[in-house]
């Protein structure tokens, strides 16, 4: 079954065409992929056309739908291979937001009043602008102003639209390298792919091609071996055993492997890339990175032999003490660990829900604040460092805020050289920290404090390169408590009994169960079953039952963005049910967004101050300035129609993107065609985020295979070695 989500008027798309997925000589029907200006993500575009070919650059007309096998496609109802000219096509131009100061309304009267003439005017008699009725003096200034800064960024995207590339890519280009754009591109369009976020080696490649770049050039063999460590970096390796790097970057370059060799070479004595072993096995690393697994070692080694920052504290009376002033009796494992913190000057808490790390953690902090001991307090996200303040009563911050980031030069204020000023630092939710994060946090903790590490090292590991606590757990170089037993209030939830289940490798109780619970399993034997239950439990079954808000309540947590079940086409069918877009909202990068839309953060704006992963809601929409406003945690932030491609809807999520989050209540689709994600700690990770309420929509047997698979993927890195003594070859 199909369910279009379709806009009142037709949009229009151009972009070049990546590849012809289907294309009938008879019919003229089609399925393209685009890289479409404006979009993240190729675009799957659906049409008819005479004769069309990889490499075209084509403009369509149509609508989206929202295919629940296929996902999200555009389908056009008008293809060719021009870019428009037409008043209307200028009208859209200029009420998209790319200029700031003209908005729909005042881009329809100026094209109605200047036609096809309204861009020489806005350049060469820009005081016209105020025959226009409500364009006042400020206005036509801002207009005039903003049409300057676009001039530079037209020139760069004719050079880039000759070349292939998108506006939005074009924009980014241009922040990156200002008027010396077009130069940097010309001499090294490699450095695209190195310094501009969304930009790859096959976009590069396809620049460094037309501008006349050979195969064999060594510049450009270098950069696939950069960009091939890269790739690897995405999917949480500081390096590639040589084996696996040589055959990967000969199957990406298609050159041989003498070169590869030599350009290895090349990147070594340049420093950008290290050779070392993990094991016995040789490997290559991304030199920031190797530094990074190497400094934290050190620090961790460093920090663990230096004398306790705190005299003697008697734990026999200790315990009885914080016993008595909290009302909590500890178990002999809770006791254990306030002893061991107690004597450590570097330990690590590791266990799941209800295991009483909260218990351990606030009674270390008490009995040591007692004793005048400076204490710090950390998490990777906003929403975890909330959580820990909550939870212990002080003050606790991300560790970029704690760190202090300089936005302009993307470096932490605080260092070697100008450390914290604390006695003890306590990481939480720890198993999110990637190498290069841990690595700067280390440097800033003072010789003579103490570390405590807090995590679960079953959830995911963090979507950075490392695997910093499994490391620090698995090298036995640090002391560490495991906490494995449930106590009995955390025992009575479903929740809890049921991720400690399914971390043991056996299959939670999927039955219906009898009166109230905070687990349910609700059947679904196919895709369109499945959304059609998510839908109906998120806007009414568990709004009716358990009070909660469909919107701020309840997060539907997905394996994975794509598919009819991923989270992308899920936000299109909660935004449709749970606030459907007026006449107020703006259309950027794929994603419509209105007043009231949930939305999420997907990459750090320092000078924004919000964070990847960070959820707000969209407050307003101001067409005439081209801006959004969104709240996070009671505080509004503002977002230029041209930086909304840091936005997302959040109605649904993938489970990696809610690390570090709680919430009332979770919704998870698991289907077999999640099959590439269905792993142990995915599910495991997702079922730890509800505080109240965990529902799973989808099949009995994907629940089964998530369970049974615990084949993630091995990360490659040298940390383990490091911190037991390991010395760079």
């Amino acid at each position: 079954m199909k369910r279009p989500v379709e806009n009142s008027e037709q949009e229009v798309l151009a972009g070049l065409v990546e590849r012809v997925t289907f294309h009938s000589l008879e019919s003229g029907f089609c399925v393209l992929r685009l890289k479409a200006r404006g979009h993240r993500d190729f675009v799957t575009t659906i049409g008819h056309a005479a004769m069309i070919s990889a490499g075209e650059w084509v403009t369509a007309s149509g609508d989206w739908v929202n295919d629940r096998t296929h996902g999200l496609q555009f389908r056009a109802r008008f293809l060719k291979t021009s870019a428009p000219t037409s008043l209307d096509g200028i009208e859209k131009y200029l009420g998209s937001g790319m200029i700031r100061g003209i908005g729909p309304v005042y881009a329809k009267r100026m094209v109605k009043m200047f036609g096809k003439d309204v861009f020489d005017l806005i350049e060469a008699e820009p005081t016209r602008l105020r025959e226009v009725e409500g364009i006042g003096p400020k206005r036509a200034d801002k207009i005039t102003s903003a049409w300057a800064d676009q001039k530079v960024i037209r020139e760069i995207m004719v050079f880039l639209h000759s070349h292939a590339v998108g506006t939005a890519r074009a924009v980014r280009i241009f922040k990156t390298y200002g008027v010396d754009a077009v130069q940097v591109m010309s001499e090294n369009p490699y450095r695209l792919a190195r310094d501009i976020r969304g930009i790859g080696f096959r976009t590069a490649d396809l620049i460094a091609e037309k501008l006349g770049i050979e195969k064999n050039a060594m510049i450009r063999v270098r950069a696939g071996i950069s960009y091939a460590l890269t790739e690897a970096m995405g999917n949480g390796h500081c390096g590639l055993p040589r084996k696996e790097l040589i055959p990967l970057a000969i199957k990406l370059l298609e050159v041989p492997d003498d070169l590869i060799h030599t350009a290895i070479e090349l990147e070594m004595s340049e420093g950008t890339v290290t050779a070392d072993t993990v094991g016995d096995l040789p490997c290559v690393f991304l030199s920031g990175l190797y530094h990074a697994e190497k400094g934290v070692a050190d620090r961790f080694q460093n920090l663990n032999a230096g004398p306790l920052p705190w005299p003697d504290i008697d734990a026999d009376k200790a315990i009885p003490w914080i016993e008595k002033k909290t009302g909590l009796t500890l178990a002999e494992t809770q006791a254990e660990a306030v002893r061991l913190a107690l004597r450590s000057k570097v330990m690590v808490i590791t266990g799941g829900p209800g295991v009483g790390k909260t218990t351990i953690v606030n009674s270390i902090l008490q009995i040591l604040a007692a004793k005048a001991v400076k204490l710090l307090l950390c998490a990777p996200t906003g929403r975890a460092a909330k959580r820990m303040k909550e939870a212990t009563g002080m003050e606790a911050k991300t560790i970029h805020r704690m760190l202090e980031i300089d936005p302009k030069s993307f470096s932490f204020k605080r260092n070697e050289e100008s450390p914290l000023d604390c006695d003890l630092l306590v990481v939480d939710e720890s198993s999110m920290v990637d190498v290069s994060l841990m690595h700067s946090l280390l440097k800033a903790v003072p010789d003579h404090a103490a570390l405590l590490i807090v995590g679960d090292i079953d959830q995911l590991p963090s979507v950075g390169p490392g695997q910093v606590l499994a490391d620090v757990i698995g090298s036995d170089a640090i002391p560490v408590v495991r906490l494995t037993e449930v106590f009995r209030q955390a025992a009575q939830s479903k929740i809890i009994t049921s991720a400690h289940r399914i971390n043991q490798g056996q299959l939670p109780d999927l039955t219906k169960p009898d009166g109230e619970s905070d687990f349910y399993f609700v059947p679904a034997e196919d895709p369109d079953q499945a959304v059609t239950r998510i839908l109906d439990m998120v806007k009414n079954r568990i709004p009716k039952r358990f009070g909660l808000d469909p919107i701020r309540d309840i997060q539907v947590l997905c394996p994975m963005n794509r598919g009819g079940v991923g989270a992308r086409s899920l936000n299109i069918e909660l935004q449709a049910a749970l606030n459907p877009p007026g006449e107020n909202k703006v259309e950027r990068f794929g994603s419509t967004f209105a007043p009231g839309d949930k939305v999420m953060q997907i990459e750090n704006d320092y000078d924004k101050e919000v964070y990847n992963g960070d959820i707000g809601y969209v407050e307003g929409v101001d067409l005439n300035e081209g801006e959004l406003t969104a709240s996070f945690d009671g505080r509004t932030v503002t977002y230029l129609f041209g930086e909304l491609d840091t936005l997302v809807l959040a109605y649904a999520a993938t489970i990696h993107k809610s690390q570090g989050s709680e919430y009332p209540a979770v919704v998870i689709p698991v289907l077999t065609q999640h099959y590439a994600m269905l792993q142990r700690n995915l599910l495991y990770t997702g079922i730890t985020r509800g505080k109240r309420l965990v529902v799973i929509i989808g099949q009995r047997k994907a629940v089964a295979i998530a369970v049974k698979n615990v084949s993630g993927r091995r990360r490659w890195s040298k940390l383990d070695e490091w911190l037991v003594g390991g010395d760079a070859a």
